[in-house]
């Protein structure tokens, strides 16, 4: 018989709270059939709740409803998965979860031919058939003249809000092309990420709308980096390029911070001649350029810049120092910085809590030089857990396997 003492109240509640915690492990592992790991710990999916519609075959969800696209939505995941999604061996007799990549950089590996089931966007009026794109001119870019400053909407949604707005207008993945003409800048954005979920949302309402008026085919990428070591924007940035480099070879890559939110649509994400620094004037920073060599926040390189200077460092880890690396990289290479004027490069930058300073930073400046042929896209190390397209980008959960270099 139960007396209800107050050490048995405090033994029953106990109790209760630790049965809870228990339930909700075992219910977290079965339903993201994830390993017993604390990889499989993904906040993303705590944001894109809309994952959770399990979508039939026939683009129709458990209660016959099909998206705008007639495409698939992939159901609940952002866990460990039991088979990548992309570029997978169907036929595989592997057991492991994950794949192991050791770069070198080797132009002739990329694919030289666009599928356009990656690209072209449906047709808006839910047709079947693809838009006819033999008689069309190439695309030309907008005209300045009917450009100038832009408010973003920076009202925090959640992702499936997003989804709704945007998801009718992308092809899965967040890939664009225009319709009306052949689009002549093939572009992949390069997000780096980590604990910064509210700014995903933001990001991309404004950044899909950003685009799709500069006439350029592109597609959104996101890479995660795995819990355990402190975050290293720089080689997410690497593994995004080789990881891109797999579905196209795409002209240039729009190095981005999710944080960052342009301020004016005469602010062109195409190829460079030159690489180029994008964001530079930041609301931040009293819409001032901290110093001539910054090339950090968002910046623009062919796939011929990043090849000439063996992409970024690998060697930091922590806030600072990998964008001062990459300057220095350009000018051992011959590039210069090129910069559009400081009324339009302009970005409002979303709040956030200060990172940790990578302590070796400077010491990782001073000795860069001498590594640039050692330390890059030929050098990196990592595994790849999953990829997924979403909507409005292409997800990809990775762990830097390179360690912190002893200079």
């Amino acid at each position: 018989m139960f007396i209800y003492t107050k050490p048995n109240l405090i033994r029953f509640l106990v109790g209760a709270i630790c049965l809870l915690l228990l339930l909700n492990f075992l219910w977290t592992s079965d339903s993201d059939g994830a390993s017993n790991t604390s990889l499989s710990k993904l906040s993303i999916r705590r944001v894109h709740k809309y994952a959770h519609i399990h979508i039939n075959n026939n683009g129709s969800d458990r209660e016959g409803n099909t998206n705008m696209s007639g495409h698939k939505l992939p159901a609940a995941p952002l866990a460990l998965s039991k088979e990548r999604e992309l570029h997978v061996n169907r036929n595989s007799t592997s057991s492991t979860t994950k794949t192991t990549v050791i770069v070198t950089a080797n132009a002739t590996s990329i694919p030289q031919d666009l599928t356009h089931a990656h690209l072209l966007p449906h047709d808006y009026a839910n047709s079947t058939q693809k838009p006819d794109m033999s008689m069309a001119q190439n695309c030309t870019d907008p005209d300045p003249r009917d450009g100038g400053p832009i408010t973003p909407n920076t009202t925090l949604e959640s992702l499936d809000i997003i989804e709704a707005e945007l998801g009718p207008l992308l092809r899965p993945g967040g890939a664009y092309q225009p319709t009306d003409c052949i689009a002549q800048h093939h572009v992949a954005i390069i997000v780096p990420f980590r604990d910064r979920y509210a700014h995903l949302s933001v990001f991309l309402r404004n950044i899909h709308p950003f685009l799709m008026k500069q006439r350029i085919a592109y597609r959104i990428f996101i890479i995660e980096q795995t819990n355990g070591k402190p975050f290293n924007r720089a080689a997410m940035m690497n593994i995004g390029y080789l990881e891109a480099l797999k579905l196209y070879q795409w002209d240039c890559f729009i190095f981005h911070d999710v944080d960052l939110i342009p301020l004016d649509d005469r602010n062109l994400y195409n190829c460079p001649r030159q690489p180029r620094h994008m964001s530079v004037a930041i609301d931040s920073l009293n819409f001032k350029l901290p110093y001539r060599s910054i090339f950090g926040g968002v910046s623009a390189m062919t796939r011929q810049h990043f090849q000439a200077v063996n992409g970024f460092s690998n060697s930091f880890f922590g806030w600072g120092g990998e964008d001062d690396d990459m300057s220095n990289r350009l000018k051992h290479a011959n590039l210069f910085i090129s910069r559009y004027p400081i009324n339009i490069a302009r970005y409002t930058m979303l709040k956030h809590l200060k990172e940790k300073a990578n302590p070796k930073r400077y010491e990782n400046l001073q000795n860069g030089i001498g590594k640039i042929e050692m330390d890059g896209i030929n050098s990196i190390k990592y595994e790849i857990y999953s990829i997924k397209e979403f909507p409005t980008f292409t997800w990809y959960l990775a762990e830097l396997k390179n360690s912190e270099r002893k200079s």
